[in-house]
């Protein structure tokens, strides 16, 4: 085994020289291997990071122009386009997530980059003319400051190119804070932002565990934080960012459903489910855990899906296999608990992910796409957001059962629907309780000039990442009031003032 390489922060755009008093180490999840130590932030190098943003802040950055910034980004797009197979490696490297998934996980915050060179067009404000004798009103959007960005394990390059590069076309200063699970694809994206000609300072790179993540939430000269977790993290993020005075979006888990009509195409439909429910392991906020079945197709679905499970091949991303491990071995311990735990419950357990080989080498951290059958609310397969390569069937009446099943679920990020009447269909997307829906798609992630974000449960904030959200989220709004004196406007008056 080779030595564990030091991975570290990345400062006013430099590796951090200093000595970590805490580290904590990052595996192959193929194969089991340390292959590096990360070091962990104090309270006191999140606190030197955000002192170098801001003042890149204020000494360059929001006084560069928009032509500058769009530069900057169509520059960092093309440099990203080049590298997404080298970054795809080092994704699936620390996360296991197979090569193809994390080139297309590249890809998609990609379009993010792309949207935000348009920044001079996004950010125009409007004009009012003559609004009262003389007087002018315009508005215009100007950026905040200092602000953090808090990134999950699961897309540890596609989370921050939803937020990073809107943010910083927007003019603020960034410190970003990856997941410690694998840390080095934001540290590869924030060289390319440097080679782009990013000034130093602007994009920081902190790594840390709970103690960066509190010293973000707290720091007065942050002025916002973007996050994307599970839920009780997301609602821990949100009342602590927003009680120190912080703007906050705060994205938590999920519990997806899929409601399948009998008129539907089952060999789509089961596509469809294996396709959602197990690519990248099941590790996606938008991955369908949940297979609502409108009777009678229930058993005809299921025998599908099953076929289709047993083509899958599991094991080293690098391999050209189907799906990969779990992040971690304690991750994937958790998933494997609710095998046990829902055969306790009472449901059916069709395909025991334990069971069969891997294609892989060493000890790696696998649990195969597993399938249940007969799952009802109150069983914790059902209520848990599992974040594994678990989906159960729950099995329903009527389209009405089904739409009550979704809507009174605590969760309310993404869902679907497959069905070929369309009146169903637009029903369903009128009448679901939930932020993003698909019909007869199963993975309804909004292009990134549309917003990204649930209802209920799975937000917290009430604004969405990227599209046109994401740019009023990181620039706050300012109206201006203009009359140019001559003489006729002297004399007091201390009247209200009104439009004449």
């Amino acid at each position: 085994m080779s030595t564990p390489t030091r991975i570290t922060h990345l400062i006013n755009g430099a590796p951090w020289e200093g000595t970590a008093e805490r580290t904590s180490p990052v595996y192959n999840p193929a194969t089991g291997e340390h292959t590096g130590d990360l070091d962990l932030a104090s309270t006191e190098v999140v606190g030197e990071a955000v002192a170098i943003a801001k003042a890149a802040f204020d000494s360059t950055w929001q006084r560069s122009t928009l032509t500058a910034r769009a530069q900057v980004l169509f520059a960092f797009r093309e440099l990203l386009n080049a590298k997404k197979k080298d970054i795809a490696a080092l994704i699936t490297a620390e996360h296991g997530k197979v090569l193809s998934d994390a080139e297309g996980e590249v890809t998609r915050g990609l379009e993010v980059a792309e949207f935000a060179c348009g920044i001079p067009h996004l950010l125009k404000g409007s004009f009012s003319e003559n609004v009262s004798t003389k007087v002018d009103v315009y508005s215009i959007r100007q950026p905040l400051g200092v602000v953090g960005i808090i990134s999950p394990f699961n897309f540890p390059a596609m989370v921050p190119l939803w937020f990073v590069p809107i943010a910083i076309a927007c003019g603020n200063s960034v410190i970003i804070k990856p997941s410690e699970k694998d840390p080095s694809a934001v540290n590869a994206v924030a060289q390319l932002w440097k080679e782009a000609g990013l000034p130093d300072g602007v994009l920081n790179v902190v790594h840390g565990d709970k103690e960066a993540v509190d010293a973000l939430l707290t720091h007065p000269d942050v002025r916002a934080i973007s996050f994307v977790g599970s839920t009780p993290i997301a609602k821990y993020v949100y009342e602590t960012g927003t009680a120190n005075g912080k703007r906050v979006q705060a994205l938590g888990g999920a519990k997806n459903h899929m409601l399948v009509l009998p008129d539907a195409d089952l060999d789509l439909a089961a596509d469809a489910a294996v396709n959602a429910g197990f690519g990248s392991a099941g590790e996606r906020c938008m991955a369908i855990s949940a297979l609502v079945a409108v009777e009678p197709v229930a058993d005809d679905l299921i025998a599908k899906i099953t076929d289709r499970m047993g083509k899958l091949v599991t094991g080293d991303g690098t391999r050209g296999c189907d799906m990969g491990p779990l992040v971690t071995a304690q991750h994937r311990d958790k998933v494997t608990s609710y095998l046990d735990s829902g055969v306790e419950d009472g449901a059916t357990l069709v395909v025991d992910g334990r069971e069969g080989d891997v294609e892989a080498d060493g000890d790696g951290f696998f649990l195969k796409p597993t399938l249940f059958d007969n799952v009802k609310p109150g069983m914790s397969v059902y209520d848990d957001e599992i974040f594994g390569p678990v989906l159960s069937v729950i099995r329903v009446d009527s389209y009405d059962e089904g739409l009550e099943l979704i809507n009174t679920n605590p969760y309310g990020n993404g869902t679907a629907i497959f069905t070929n009447d369309g009146g169903a269909a637009r029903r369903f997307q009128n009448e679901v309780e939930v932020g993003m829906v698909g019909i007869n798609v199963p993975i309804p992630v909004p292009m990134a000039y549309f917003s990204f974000g649930g209802w209920k449960n799975s937000l917290f904030g009430d604004t969405h990442a990227h599209g046109m959200e994401g740019v009023h989220f990181y620039t706050r709004g300012k109206v201006v009031t203009s009359r140019w004196l001559d003489p006729s406007h002297g004399g007091l008056n201390l009247g209200f003032p009104q439009n004449q």
